[in-house]
Protein backbone atom coordinates (compact mmCIF):
# COMPACT_ATOMS: atom_id res chain seq x y z
CA UNK A 1 0.00 0.00 0.00
CA UNK A 2 1.31 3.33 -0.42
CA UNK A 3 1.51 5.85 1.83
CA UNK A 4 -0.76 8.86 2.46
CA UNK A 5 -0.59 12.23 3.53
CA UNK A 6 -2.39 15.10 4.23
CA UNK A 7 -0.96 18.19 2.80
CA UNK A 8 -3.29 20.99 3.53
CA UNK A 9 -6.67 21.76 4.58
CA UNK A 10 -9.55 24.89 4.60
CA UNK A 11 -12.42 25.55 5.12
CA UNK A 12 -15.12 28.52 5.41
CA UNK A 13 -16.10 30.01 8.72
CA UNK A 14 -19.10 28.47 9.54
CA UNK A 15 -22.67 30.62 9.55
CA UNK A 16 -25.68 30.37 12.18
CA UNK A 17 -28.24 29.20 10.26
CA UNK A 18 -31.59 30.34 9.67
CA UNK A 19 -34.12 28.35 7.73
CA UNK A 20 -37.03 31.25 8.36
CA UNK A 21 -34.91 34.43 8.52
CA UNK A 22 -32.54 34.00 6.10
CA UNK A 23 -31.25 37.42 6.06
CA UNK A 24 -29.87 36.62 9.83
CA UNK A 25 -27.56 33.83 8.11
CA UNK A 26 -24.34 35.71 7.17
CA UNK A 27 -24.06 33.06 4.24
CA UNK A 28 -27.80 33.59 3.26
CA UNK A 29 -27.68 35.22 0.24
CA UNK A 30 -25.11 32.77 -1.10
CA UNK A 31 -25.67 28.81 -2.54
CA UNK A 32 -23.95 25.84 -0.92
CA UNK A 33 -22.24 25.12 -3.92
CA UNK A 34 -21.49 28.28 -4.65
CA UNK A 35 -19.93 28.54 -1.10
CA UNK A 36 -17.55 25.62 -1.74
CA UNK A 37 -16.57 26.99 -5.07
CA UNK A 38 -15.42 30.78 -3.51
CA UNK A 39 -13.64 28.77 -0.68
CA UNK A 40 -11.65 26.80 -3.97
CA UNK A 41 -10.55 29.09 -5.77
CA UNK A 42 -9.07 30.70 -2.84
CA UNK A 43 -7.58 28.10 -1.05
CA UNK A 44 -6.08 26.94 -4.59
CA UNK A 45 -4.96 30.32 -6.29
CA UNK A 46 -3.45 31.10 -2.90
CA UNK A 47 -1.74 28.92 -0.18
CA UNK A 48 -1.62 25.23 -2.80
CA UNK A 49 -0.56 27.76 -5.64
CA UNK A 50 2.61 28.43 -2.93
CA UNK A 51 2.78 25.01 -2.35
CA UNK A 52 3.21 24.16 -6.39
CA UNK A 53 0.08 22.52 -6.27
CA UNK A 54 -2.93 23.00 -9.24
CA UNK A 55 -6.33 22.60 -9.89
CA UNK A 56 -5.67 20.22 -13.06
CA UNK A 57 -2.98 18.29 -10.51
CA UNK A 58 -6.55 16.99 -8.56
CA UNK A 59 -6.65 13.10 -10.17
CA UNK A 60 -10.21 12.71 -8.06
CA UNK A 61 -12.78 15.23 -6.10
CA UNK A 62 -15.04 14.05 -3.77
CA UNK A 63 -17.88 16.38 -2.49
CA UNK A 64 -20.10 15.41 0.72
CA UNK A 65 -22.79 16.65 1.42
CA UNK A 66 -26.10 15.40 3.03
CA UNK A 67 -29.23 17.00 1.62
CA UNK A 68 -27.88 16.67 -2.09
CA UNK A 69 -31.13 18.36 -3.93
CA UNK A 70 -32.84 21.48 -5.07
CA UNK A 71 -29.69 23.82 -5.61
CA UNK A 72 -27.31 21.56 -3.28
CA UNK A 73 -27.38 18.58 -6.19
CA UNK A 74 -24.05 18.54 -7.56
CA UNK A 75 -24.66 17.03 -10.78
CA UNK A 76 -22.31 14.16 -10.04
CA UNK A 77 -19.78 16.59 -8.28
CA UNK A 78 -19.14 18.41 -11.80
CA UNK A 79 -21.26 21.62 -10.65
CA UNK A 80 -18.81 23.38 -7.65
CA UNK A 81 -15.89 22.34 -9.95
CA UNK A 82 -17.62 24.10 -12.98
CA UNK A 83 -18.21 27.21 -10.38
CA UNK A 84 -14.54 26.50 -9.22
CA UNK A 85 -12.80 27.18 -12.90
CA UNK A 86 -11.35 22.88 -12.66
CA UNK A 87 -10.26 21.86 -16.29
CA UNK A 88 -12.96 19.38 -17.24
CA UNK A 89 -10.15 17.03 -17.35
CA UNK A 90 -10.84 16.60 -13.73
CA UNK A 91 -13.35 13.82 -12.48
CA UNK A 92 -14.87 13.98 -9.66
CA UNK A 93 -18.37 12.57 -7.41
CA UNK A 94 -20.49 13.30 -4.65
CA UNK A 95 -20.99 11.04 -1.60
CA UNK A 96 -24.09 11.08 0.94
CA UNK A 97 -23.29 9.06 3.91
CA UNK A 98 -25.08 12.28 6.04
CA UNK A 99 -22.93 13.89 8.52
CA UNK A 100 -19.80 11.49 7.60
CA UNK A 101 -20.14 12.15 3.84
CA UNK A 102 -16.88 14.28 3.51
CA UNK A 103 -14.65 11.66 5.64
CA UNK A 104 -16.38 8.99 3.69
CA UNK A 105 -15.44 10.98 0.20
CA UNK A 106 -12.24 11.38 2.04
CA UNK A 107 -11.51 7.97 2.20
CA UNK A 108 -12.33 6.89 -1.13
CA UNK A 109 -9.93 9.30 -2.10
CA UNK A 110 -7.22 7.56 0.53
CA UNK A 111 -8.13 3.91 -0.82
CA UNK A 112 -7.39 5.79 -4.63
CA UNK A 113 -3.81 6.54 -3.71
CA UNK A 114 -3.18 3.98 -1.21
CA UNK A 115 -4.06 0.95 -4.05
CA UNK A 116 -2.30 3.41 -6.85
CA UNK A 117 -4.85 4.60 -8.63
CA UNK A 118 -4.25 8.48 -7.67
CA UNK A 119 -1.51 10.47 -6.56
CA UNK A 120 -3.44 13.73 -6.09
CA UNK A 121 -6.76 14.05 -4.59
CA UNK A 122 -9.25 16.43 -3.38
CA UNK A 123 -11.81 16.19 -0.51
CA UNK A 124 -14.29 18.43 0.06
CA UNK A 125 -17.80 19.03 1.52
CA UNK A 126 -20.72 21.28 2.07
CA UNK A 127 -24.08 21.66 3.80
CA UNK A 128 -26.46 25.19 3.75
CA UNK A 129 -28.68 24.91 6.51
CA UNK A 130 -31.03 27.70 6.01
CA UNK A 131 -31.04 27.47 1.69
CA UNK A 132 -31.23 23.31 1.64
CA UNK A 133 -33.14 21.49 5.19
CA UNK A 134 -35.48 18.91 5.07
CA UNK A 135 -36.92 19.64 1.25
CA UNK A 136 -36.66 18.13 -1.61
CA UNK A 137 -36.67 14.36 -0.24
CA UNK A 138 -38.77 12.13 -0.18
CA UNK A 139 -38.68 9.29 1.89
CA UNK A 140 -40.23 5.15 1.24
CA UNK A 141 -41.55 4.69 5.00
CA UNK A 142 -43.21 0.87 3.83
CA UNK A 143 -41.08 -0.28 7.20
CA UNK A 144 -44.15 1.39 8.96
CA UNK A 145 -46.54 -0.27 7.15
CA UNK A 146 -47.97 -3.55 8.89
CA UNK A 147 -49.27 -4.24 5.59
CA UNK A 148 -46.11 -3.82 3.41
CA UNK A 149 -43.43 -6.45 3.04
CA UNK A 150 -40.93 -4.14 3.83
CA UNK A 151 -42.77 -4.14 7.17
CA UNK A 152 -40.01 -4.00 10.50
CA UNK A 153 -41.20 -3.36 13.58
CA UNK A 154 -38.16 -3.12 15.34
CA UNK A 155 -37.66 0.57 12.99
CA UNK A 156 -39.27 3.21 15.33
CA UNK A 157 -39.39 5.77 12.04
CA UNK A 158 -40.50 8.77 14.78
CA UNK A 159 -36.90 8.41 16.21
CA UNK A 160 -34.85 6.95 13.03
CA UNK A 161 -35.39 10.83 11.40
CA UNK A 162 -35.56 12.94 14.49
CA UNK A 163 -32.06 13.25 15.55
CA UNK A 164 -33.01 14.71 18.66
CA UNK A 165 -34.66 11.12 19.57
CA UNK A 166 -31.63 9.24 19.02
CA UNK A 167 -29.87 11.64 21.18
CA UNK A 168 -32.56 11.34 23.96
CA UNK A 169 -32.62 7.74 23.87
CA UNK A 170 -28.78 7.42 23.80
CA UNK A 171 -28.68 9.07 26.80
CA UNK A 172 -31.30 7.04 28.65
CA UNK A 173 -29.45 3.69 27.68
CA UNK A 174 -26.42 4.99 28.96
CA UNK A 175 -28.03 5.87 32.76
CA UNK A 176 -26.89 6.21 35.16
CA UNK A 177 -23.18 7.23 33.54
CA UNK A 178 -24.49 10.54 32.61
CA UNK A 179 -26.47 12.80 33.62
CA UNK A 180 -28.16 16.08 32.17
CA UNK A 181 -25.46 18.71 33.88
CA UNK A 182 -23.01 16.42 32.59
CA UNK A 183 -24.29 16.99 29.05
CA UNK A 184 -24.36 21.00 29.93
CA UNK A 185 -21.22 21.17 31.29
CA UNK A 186 -19.84 19.83 27.72
CA UNK A 187 -21.37 21.97 26.25
CA UNK A 188 -20.13 24.99 28.17
CA UNK A 189 -16.77 23.73 27.68
CA UNK A 190 -16.72 23.42 23.94
CA UNK A 191 -18.28 26.85 23.63
CA UNK A 192 -15.58 28.53 26.21
CA UNK A 193 -12.65 26.51 24.40
CA UNK A 194 -13.87 27.77 20.93
CA UNK A 195 -14.33 31.11 21.47
CA UNK A 196 -10.50 31.13 23.47
CA UNK A 197 -9.06 29.52 20.00
CA UNK A 198 -10.73 32.27 18.08
CA UNK A 199 -9.15 34.75 20.44
CA UNK A 200 -5.99 32.94 20.25
CA UNK A 201 -6.16 33.09 16.75
CA UNK A 202 -5.88 29.62 16.03
CA UNK A 203 -8.69 28.95 13.26
CA UNK A 204 -7.20 31.77 11.40
CA UNK A 205 -4.48 28.77 9.89
CA UNK A 206 -7.78 26.81 8.65
CA UNK A 207 -10.70 29.88 7.32
CA UNK A 208 -10.27 30.65 4.56
CA UNK A 209 -12.41 34.13 4.63
CA UNK A 210 -15.22 34.82 2.35
CA UNK A 211 -17.65 37.39 1.99
CA UNK A 212 -21.23 37.43 3.45
CA UNK A 213 -23.20 39.99 4.66
CA UNK A 214 -24.14 41.79 8.15
CA UNK A 215 -26.58 39.41 10.20
CA UNK A 216 -29.97 40.61 9.44
CA UNK A 217 -28.97 43.26 6.77
CA UNK A 218 -28.18 41.56 2.99
CA UNK A 219 -27.14 44.72 2.02
CA UNK A 220 -24.52 45.24 4.21
CA UNK A 221 -21.02 43.20 2.78
CA UNK A 222 -18.42 41.80 5.19
CA UNK A 223 -15.91 39.63 5.55
CA UNK A 224 -16.67 36.47 7.19
CA UNK A 225 -13.31 34.98 8.91
CA UNK A 226 -14.92 33.64 12.23
CA UNK A 227 -17.34 31.07 13.77
CA UNK A 228 -20.88 32.61 14.30
CA UNK A 229 -22.24 30.78 17.17
CA UNK A 230 -19.66 30.31 19.16
CA UNK A 231 -20.12 32.63 22.59
CA UNK A 232 -18.77 32.83 25.98
CA UNK A 233 -21.03 30.15 28.17
CA UNK A 234 -22.00 29.15 31.78
CA UNK A 235 -23.74 26.16 33.81
CA UNK A 236 -26.64 28.50 34.91
CA UNK A 237 -27.14 29.92 31.63
CA UNK A 238 -27.38 26.91 29.53
CA UNK A 239 -28.88 24.73 32.07
CA UNK A 240 -32.44 26.87 31.55
CA UNK A 241 -32.41 26.56 28.19
CA UNK A 242 -35.56 24.75 26.87
CA UNK A 243 -35.51 21.41 26.69
CA UNK A 244 -36.75 19.79 23.06
CA UNK A 245 -36.44 16.43 23.27
CA UNK A 246 -38.82 13.86 24.42
CA UNK A 247 -38.35 11.22 27.11
CA UNK A 248 -38.51 7.31 25.96
CA UNK A 249 -39.60 6.52 29.85
CA UNK A 250 -37.43 3.17 29.38
CA UNK A 251 -38.64 0.51 31.10
CA UNK A 252 -35.57 -1.11 32.46
CA UNK A 253 -34.88 2.61 34.18
CA UNK A 254 -37.95 2.12 35.93
CA UNK A 255 -40.33 3.70 33.53
CA UNK A 256 -42.07 7.15 33.61
CA UNK A 257 -41.41 7.36 37.12
CA UNK A 258 -37.96 6.11 37.52
CA UNK A 259 -37.24 9.49 34.48
CA UNK A 260 -39.23 11.64 36.30
CA UNK A 261 -37.45 10.72 40.24
CA UNK A 262 -34.23 10.91 38.40
CA UNK A 263 -34.57 14.12 36.04
CA UNK A 264 -36.85 15.83 38.30
CA UNK A 265 -39.06 16.78 35.13
CA UNK A 266 -41.43 15.09 32.08
CA UNK A 267 -39.10 16.85 29.61
CA UNK A 268 -35.78 15.45 27.82
CA UNK A 269 -32.78 16.19 27.93
CA UNK A 270 -31.76 17.83 24.93
CA UNK A 271 -31.18 21.47 24.22
CA UNK A 272 -29.44 23.80 22.46
CA UNK A 273 -26.43 23.93 24.61
CA UNK A 274 -25.72 20.36 24.53
CA UNK A 275 -26.19 19.73 20.60
CA UNK A 276 -24.86 21.58 17.83
CA UNK A 277 -26.89 24.58 15.95
CA UNK A 278 -27.46 24.39 12.03
CA UNK A 279 -25.02 26.16 10.06
CA UNK A 280 -23.56 26.61 6.70
CA UNK A 281 -20.13 26.18 5.21
CA UNK A 282 -17.81 24.27 3.33
CA UNK A 283 -14.23 22.19 4.00
CA UNK A 284 -11.34 21.10 1.68
CA UNK A 285 -8.37 19.02 2.16
CA UNK A 286 -5.88 18.02 -0.72
CA UNK A 287 -4.25 13.89 -0.26
CA UNK A 288 -1.14 13.38 -1.53
CA UNK A 289 0.63 9.92 -2.11
CA UNK A 290 4.07 10.42 0.55
CA UNK A 291 6.38 9.69 -2.55
CA UNK A 292 4.86 12.34 -4.66
CA UNK A 293 4.77 15.03 -2.32
CA UNK A 294 8.59 14.42 -1.72
CA UNK A 295 9.26 15.10 -5.53
CA UNK A 296 7.46 18.65 -5.16
CA UNK A 297 8.95 19.04 -2.00
CA UNK A 298 5.88 19.40 -0.24
CA UNK A 299 5.54 19.03 3.36
CA UNK A 300 2.91 16.75 5.31
CA UNK A 301 0.23 18.02 7.93
CA UNK A 302 -0.22 14.92 8.46
CA UNK A 303 -0.31 10.57 7.21
CA UNK A 304 -2.87 8.90 6.81
CA UNK A 305 -3.14 5.91 9.36
CA UNK A 306 -6.04 3.79 9.13
CA UNK A 307 -9.52 4.42 8.49
CA UNK A 308 -12.84 3.01 9.59
CA UNK A 309 -16.86 2.61 9.74
CA UNK A 310 -19.81 0.87 10.94
CA UNK A 311 -23.26 0.64 11.31
CA UNK A 312 -25.74 0.45 14.43
CA UNK A 313 -28.95 1.19 15.39
CA UNK A 314 -30.30 3.69 13.72
CA UNK A 315 -32.75 4.74 16.49
CA UNK A 316 -29.78 5.27 18.69
CA UNK A 317 -27.23 6.66 16.18
CA UNK A 318 -25.24 8.47 18.21
CA UNK A 319 -23.11 4.78 19.40
CA UNK A 320 -21.80 4.75 14.87
CA UNK A 321 -17.95 6.03 16.45
CA UNK A 322 -17.39 3.51 18.44
CA UNK A 323 -17.49 0.68 16.43
CA UNK A 324 -15.89 2.63 13.69
CA UNK A 325 -13.08 3.34 15.70
CA UNK A 326 -12.50 -0.07 17.30
CA UNK A 327 -12.40 -1.04 13.17
CA UNK A 328 -9.87 1.60 12.49
CA UNK A 329 -7.76 0.98 16.02
CA UNK A 330 -7.25 -2.80 14.62
CA UNK A 331 -6.24 -2.23 11.17
CA UNK A 332 -3.70 0.18 12.81
CA UNK A 333 -2.30 -2.41 15.63
CA UNK A 334 -2.87 0.74 17.97
CA UNK A 335 -5.23 1.12 21.12
CA UNK A 336 -7.25 4.10 22.11
CA UNK A 337 -4.18 4.45 24.89
CA UNK A 338 -1.92 5.21 21.95
CA UNK A 339 -3.94 7.72 20.86
CA UNK A 340 -2.82 11.95 21.75
CA UNK A 341 -5.75 13.91 21.15
CA UNK A 342 -9.61 13.14 19.36
CA UNK A 343 -12.15 14.93 17.39
CA UNK A 344 -15.53 13.24 17.98
CA UNK A 345 -18.07 15.16 16.30
CA UNK A 346 -20.70 16.92 19.10
CA UNK A 347 -23.59 16.35 17.24
CA UNK A 348 -25.03 16.11 20.89
CA UNK A 349 -22.60 16.15 23.69
CA UNK A 350 -24.22 12.39 24.80
CA UNK A 351 -22.34 11.03 21.72
CA UNK A 352 -18.70 12.67 22.55
CA UNK A 353 -19.26 11.90 26.33
CA UNK A 354 -19.84 8.35 25.23
CA UNK A 355 -17.53 7.53 23.45
CA UNK A 356 -14.85 8.95 26.12
CA UNK A 357 -16.41 6.58 28.11
CA UNK A 358 -16.11 3.36 26.49
CA UNK A 359 -12.70 4.08 25.32
CA UNK A 360 -11.97 5.74 28.73
CA UNK A 361 -10.80 8.54 27.51
CA UNK A 362 -9.86 11.67 29.44
CA UNK A 363 -11.65 15.25 28.51
CA UNK A 364 -8.43 16.96 28.28
CA UNK A 365 -7.54 15.13 24.85
CA UNK A 366 -11.07 15.87 23.59
CA UNK A 367 -12.23 18.49 21.08
CA UNK A 368 -9.43 20.37 23.46
CA UNK A 369 -10.34 23.63 20.50
CA UNK A 370 -14.28 23.13 21.26
CA UNK A 371 -16.64 21.18 19.45
CA UNK A 372 -19.31 21.27 17.12
CA UNK A 373 -21.52 22.53 19.81
CA UNK A 374 -19.81 25.27 19.51
CA UNK A 375 -18.09 26.14 16.18
CA UNK A 376 -21.02 24.38 14.32
CA UNK A 377 -21.36 21.31 12.10
CA UNK A 378 -22.67 21.80 8.48
CA UNK A 379 -23.40 18.07 8.00
CA UNK A 380 -21.81 16.92 5.14
CA UNK A 381 -19.02 18.76 5.59
CA UNK A 382 -17.81 18.20 9.09
CA UNK A 383 -15.65 15.21 8.89
CA UNK A 384 -13.01 17.30 6.79
CA UNK A 385 -13.18 20.11 9.29
CA UNK A 386 -12.63 17.18 11.69
CA UNK A 387 -10.00 15.81 10.51
CA UNK A 388 -7.98 18.71 9.43
CA UNK A 389 -8.30 20.40 12.73
CA UNK A 390 -6.71 17.51 14.03
CA UNK A 391 -4.05 17.47 11.94
CA UNK A 392 -3.19 20.78 13.24
CA UNK A 393 -3.42 20.29 16.72
CA UNK A 394 -0.99 17.31 16.58
CA UNK A 395 1.29 19.72 15.21
CA UNK A 396 1.01 22.80 17.52
CA UNK A 397 0.87 20.06 20.40
CA UNK A 398 3.80 17.97 18.82
CA UNK A 399 1.75 14.36 19.45
CA UNK A 400 1.75 11.75 17.25
CA UNK A 401 -1.79 9.83 17.10
CA UNK A 402 -4.69 11.37 16.69
CA UNK A 403 -8.79 9.93 15.72
CA UNK A 404 -11.05 12.03 14.02
CA UNK A 405 -14.82 10.09 14.39
CA UNK A 406 -18.48 11.11 14.17
CA UNK A 407 -21.87 9.31 14.20
CA UNK A 408 -23.58 9.33 11.50
CA UNK A 409 -28.30 9.71 10.79
CA UNK A 410 -29.68 6.68 9.67
CA UNK A 411 -27.22 4.78 12.16
CA UNK A 412 -23.64 4.70 11.35
CA UNK A 413 -19.97 5.63 12.20
CA UNK A 414 -16.69 7.21 10.65
CA UNK A 415 -13.44 6.96 11.98
CA UNK A 416 -10.02 8.32 10.49
CA UNK A 417 -6.71 8.06 12.47
CA UNK A 418 -3.40 10.17 11.48
CA UNK A 419 -0.14 10.87 12.09
CA UNK A 420 2.08 14.01 12.99
CA UNK A 421 5.65 12.77 11.50
CA UNK A 422 7.03 15.55 13.35
CA UNK A 423 7.53 13.64 16.49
Amino acid sequence: MKEVWLVDYARTAFSRSRPTQPERDVFGEIRGDALLAELLMKFFDGRLADKGIEKKDMEEVSIGVASGVLENWTYGGRGPLFLAGFPYEVPSFSIDRQCGSAGSGMHVGIMEIMTGHSKNVLATGFEHMTRVRGKGTDPNLSTANKKSKFYRPDLDLQTLFNMLQTAQKLYEQEVPTFTKEDLDKFGVRSHNLAVKSHEDGFFKGEIIPIEGHAPGNVEEKMIIDRDMNPRKSTLETVSQLRRISTPFYLERNGGKEGYVKREGTEEGVITAGNSSPLNAGATAAVLIEAEEAKNKGIEPLAKIVSIGWAGVDPTVMGRGPVPATQKALKYANLTADDIDYWEINEAFCIVALNCMDKFNIPEEKVNIMGGSTAIGHPLGSTMVRLTGTLARILKEKKAKYGIANACVGGGQGVATIIENLDT
